[in-house]
């Protein structure tokens, strides 16, 4: 061991070639009292033959030394400071530093250690397909339902393609042969039409209305069965064709019919009672007042209508996905609603008028050209109050196929993750989803939740 003063530690063993024993007696003689430590140092030394000074610095606490010993050796690490372990090496330490204590740990960002080598926060969540399993946000959301379109667009547009052309082929032969729109257009349209023609005619364009939604709702709810399928496979990461996802969806598509009609009727059941005393008294005389009551009556009806149809709006992927009965469907949806109306309310919201605004971008251009080629004008359209030929009734119904073709999509889409939303909040389904996906280790250290 060097025998330069400060290099070795108090208390080391001596120098080789030493042999331990007491030190001497000498002291100089010019020092009166008695011996410190540096004057028995330089006693012991001189003892050595080695020429030390007699003149020695006091003694002092001992420090690690600021520079190598020997040219070319490097010095040893200084010790650690307080902290968690003290600074990472490779660090500045200072402010703006990549490392330390002012860069907040070392390039790359957080401590070594923790969870994957770094405490800065979780890992980051499995995505085997087009969502991250975990609670997701408003965007990512959206976004899924976007990525299961755009990843899987032979399938989607697949189904919606042909949904929604066999759809507008049924809605464009019953407007052209058996609803007489033309006619009832210019019952309304004239002033001179009595009260009777125009109570019929107010009652053939309901009736018209009717079943132009019914075929299109028979459209959307065989569209979500089939895209419901889609989704939850493209969860996983795992594609699926058109034949294979309707023999997934086949047995549940009559429940699922049955669920949209029932939640029909309660809606208009709903409203029906909410305006029935403002009828009754319309009918008794007080007009006015009647019809004041019936508007009255009817707002307050749609606002309970609309609260329950975002409480049964997660039904229906939970009878398509977990096989359940149409009232244990609703009874489910109601649980994962619980707590998050307005959350699911905003995403549904949001993403119906995303879809309708996108769709009107394609649909409204088909019209007006449906219009100027139908022989009219759109002048003469406009001006005849909207009578329909074949040629605008083709034109336009190619538009309304290919807004369907985005609508569908991303109306089923939103609704079916946020059902697996929910369910990952409030069950943990993120634990099963990456069992299915079969992802090696997940929810080891971590967890699911709000």
């Amino acid at each position: 061991m060097n025998d330069t003063p400060g290099w070795a530690s108090p208390g080391s063993a001596p120098s080789d070639g030493q042999e331990p024993g007491p030190s001497g007696p000498a002291e100089p003689h010019d020092r009166p009292g008695t011996a410190d430590s540096a004057g028995q140092a330089g006693a012991d030394a001189q003892d050595q033959g080695v020429k030390w000074s007699k003149e020695q610095p006091p003694a002092g606490p001992w420090s690690a030394p600021t520079g190598p010993a020997n040219p070319g050796q490097t010095p040893p690490p200084p010790p650690p400071g307080p902290g968690w372990g003290g600074r990472p090496p490779g660090g500045s330490g200072g402010p703006g530093g990549q490392g330390g204590y002012g860069g907040y740990g070392p390039p790359g960002g957080g401590w070594s250690g923790g969870w994957g080598g770094a405490c800065g926060g979780p890992p980051p969540a499995a995505k085997p397909g087009v969502i991250p399993l975990r609670p997701l946000g408003v965007g990512e959301i959206l976004d899924g339902a976007v990525s299961t379109m755009r990843t899987y667009w032979r399938t989607v547009l697949g189904i919606s393609l042909t949904v929604a052309v066999v759809t507008q082929v049924a809605v464009v032969l019953l407007r052209g042969f058996a609803l007489d729109d033309n006619a009832t257009a210019d019952t309304l349209s004239d002033p001179s039409a009595s009260l009777s023609e125009v109570t019929r005619a107010m009652g053939d364009t309901m009736v018209n209305s009717a079943v132009i939604f019914l075929i299109s709702l028979i459209g959307t709810i065989t569209a979500t069965a089939l895209l419901t399928t889609v989704t939850s496979r493209a969860v996983l990461g795992k594609p699926v064709a058109i034949g294979e996802a309707w023999r997934d969806a086949r047995p549940q598509v009559l429940k699922l019919f049955g669920l949209i009609f029932l939640l029909i009727l309660i809606t208009f059941g709903i409203i029906f009672g909410g305006t029935l005393p403002g009828i009754l008294v319309a009918v008794s005389g007080a007009g006015a007042a009647g019809a004041a009551l019936a508007v009255l009556g009817g707002l307050g009806a749609g606002v309970v209508a609309l609260w329950l149809m975002i409480r049964f709006s997660l039904a229906s992927p939970a009878l398509m996905l977990e096989k359940q009965s149409i009232v244990k469907s609703m009874s489910r949806s109601v649980k994962l609603v619980r707590g998050s109306w307005w959350r699911i309310f905003g995403i549904q919201l949001l993403a119906t008028v995303i879809a309708n605004i996108v769709a009107s971008i394609v649909v409204i251009p088909f019209t007006f050209i449906g219009a100027a080629l139908g022989g009219d004008g759109i002048v003469g359209f406009l001006q005849s109050g909207g009578h329909v030929g074949w040629t605008f009734l083709i034109i336009s119904g190619i538009g309304s196929v290919i807004g369907s073709m985005i609508t569908f999509p991303i109306t089923a889409g939103v609704t079916v993750l946020l059902y697996i939303d929910q369910r990952i909040r409030r069950e943990a389904l993120d634990l099963d989803l990456a069992r299915a996906a079969g992802v090696q280790g997940y929810g080891a250290g971590t967890g699911s939740g709000s």
